[in-house]
């Protein structure tokens, strides 16, 4: 087992709020590139702590692979060196995850990859550990595990992700299980030096506050800085400002879950005139309900008023 005091490189800089960022389409389907590019700018300057592209949230399962590419490749040009970037690249194929992260890893300017447990398969914890064990053996690249089994049906539980905090390149987990007991066992369960984030962003206080070191974020798409400033609060220990900002928030949070990631973080994105609102299938447009609840929350919170006056 490594010790405690064992450092990756990039380690300590994947601490604070970093966004898994959308990927703007047109209404032909194509990426959107300029408004990407504005995005991934916007999001720097308002103090981001580093960047997510090519996850969940950037409907990665419907890009092609020159797409997925591309989209790394502005998100490093873009960024250029100024904050850390971690790359989703996933696949329930162990073969070819580890092909995926060997692309990724190749690229100058990636600076760790995040991989999700295989989708659909239901592996065992032993299947979980060889296939992420296998992706890590293949590279050199800090790997962020990504646990969420809501959405892969199969969970990364404790013991397992403590065996695989023993691989000297597995340095971090996002922890979307949505569960704090699980969290707070995982936080116990690996060494001192592993990285554990929060999956929800309604959680990243609690995470915090038993151990974890930040939030890999949605809502950090629409509210950057905000973000950025409640997790660095509470980083480092100003828990009244890191509630403050977390209780104004938090009904904006919960409502970009009213239906599925990404289609009302999108939907908010385009009223923030940083987008157009555009999707592809499986994804689609929020059903009117869900639009009203949006704009009454951002409208709540006085985010349209202020985004738009900045712009």
């Amino acid at each position: 087992m490594r010790s405690p005091t064992w450092r990756y490189p990039v380690h300590m800089k994947l601490r604070g709020c970093g966004t898994a960022l959308v990927t703007p389409f047109r209404t032909d389907g194509s990426i959107d590139e300029p408004a990407y590019r504005s995005l991934v700018e916007w999001q720097i300057t308002s103090g981001i702590h580093f960047l997510v592209p090519c996850g969940t949230t950037g409907e990665t399962p419907t890009l092609t692979p020159e797409e997925w590419l591309r989209v790394i490749d502005v998100t490093i040009e873009v960024a250029a060196g100024r904050v850390p970037i971690v790359v989703g690249a996933t696949s329930n194929s162990t073969a070819e995850a580890v092909q995926r992260a060997k692309v990724v890893a190749s690229r100058r300017g990636v600076d760790a990859i995040l991989t999700a447990s295989p989708y659909y398969n239901k592996p065992t914890q032993e299947g979980q550990y060889q296939h992420f064990k296998a992706i890590a053996e293949a590279v050199d690249k800090p790997l962020v595990l990504y646990n969420v089994p809501g959405r892969t049906a199969a969970n990364i539980e404790p013991a397992t992700l403590a065996r695989l905090a023993e691989v000297p390149n597995i340095v971090a987990v996002k922890e979307a299980s949505g569960s704090m007991t699980q969290i707070s066992e995982a936080l116990n369960a690996v060494p001192d030096d592993f990285i554990v984030l929060s999956g929800d962003d309604a959680l990243t206080l609690p995470v915090i506050s038993v151990g974890g070191q930040g939030i890999i974020s949605v809502a950090s798409n629409v509210i950057p800085a905000e973000l950025s400033n409640m997790t660095q609060a509470a980083l480092d220990g100003d828990w009244p400002r890191a509630r403050m900002l977390h209780r104004k928030y938090l009904p904006l949070m919960q409502g970009l879950f009213i239906e599925s990631n990404p289609m009302p973080v999108k939907c908010l994105l385009a009223m923030m005139g940083r987008i157009d609102e555009n999707y592809r299938l499986p994804m689609l447009r929020v059903k009117p309900e869900t639009r009203a609840k949006l704009e009454r929350v951002a409208a709540d919170v006085g985010l349209l008023a202020e985004k738009m006056a900045a712009r």
